[in-house]
């Protein structure tokens, strides 16, 4: 979205980590709701947890192969028109509302709650984006990851997940290879969403060593390695194998293991 706001670079800055010294060397950094960029286009209301378009800041330019996570609200009617992305996977993921989305590959769908959207963009891909409602806003998270190869035929993925199979345990949504159960991504990445509910704690073991984890909180407050996490919050964990999570109140999770180089 807004890809002719921004141009990405390979040497462009690299992302920072606060380092704590403990017994696992695991290195951590964290990022607050209330720190986050925030564009107010009228339409469009967007919060950055990375250097995107008009923000930036340099210690927040990407966690691994983890690029942008945009947290948007889209008036009624309104919305993205056609626009080019390259060599860059793109996944939505709807909160409430109706998205349409459109492509020059043919595809013409509308994804609702439940649903979790994937386009692996390779040598190009033209798409848009609007708000199906005309008298509510749709609000959706839109996540950039670098992709493990690049030039590759662009592909679309989407599938509807039953919300029920998120409740105190972790729903895998997003993962690499074909599979009837996930949309595959162009990367050895893992996404899982999780609805724990308070006093319930959720453990992650991570598929593949030298990934890091990055726990978005949609809703609710958590505890992780020490750290309390309230809405909109967020933790990136690295040199780690497995992480515990603590819900400290009904909350909805959003956990993105990641390639760290």
């Amino acid at each position: 979205m807004l890809a002719n706001l921004i141009n990405i670079c390979p040497l462009f800055v690299l992302f920072m980590f606060t380092t704590i010294s403990d017994q696992t060397n695991m290195d951590k950094v964290i990022h607050r709701s209330g720190e986050r960029g925030y564009a107010d286009h009228g339409w469009l209301k967007s919060y950055h947890s990375f250097s995107f378009a008009g923000y930036y800041d340099p210690e927040k330019v990407n966690f691994g192969a983890l690029r942008v996570l945009n947290d948007d609200s889209v008036a009624p009617g309104k919305g993205f028109g056609m626009h080019p992305h390259e060599n860059m996977e793109i996944i939505s993921i709807p909160l409430s509302g109706e998205l349409e989305h459109k492509d020059n590959m043919g595809n013409a769908t509308v994804i609702r709650t439940g649903d979790v959207q994937i386009m692996s963009a390779g040598t190009g891909v033209k798409h848009s984006e609007f708000n199906h409602s005309k008298s509510e806003p749709v609000k959706f998270f839109q996540i950039w990851v670098f992709p493990k190869e690049k030039n590759i035929q662009p592909r679309y993925d989407q599938r509807t997940f039953d919300i029920a199979g998120r409740i105190n345990q972790w729903q895998l949504v997003v993962a690499p290879g074909p599979s009837e159960q996930t949309v595959t991504i162009n990367q050895d990445a893992w996404f899982s969403l999780g609805n724990p509910q308070k006093g319930t704690a959720l453990d992650y073991k991570l598929n593949k060593p030298g990934n890091g984890v990055y726990l978005f909180v949609i809703e609710g407050s958590v505890e992780v390695t020490g750290e309390t996490l309230q809405r909109r919050d967020a933790i990136g964990l690295d040199n780690l194998s497995e992480v515990k999570v603590n819900a400290t109140s009904d909350s909805q999770l959003l956990l993105m293991e990641i390639p760290m180089k």
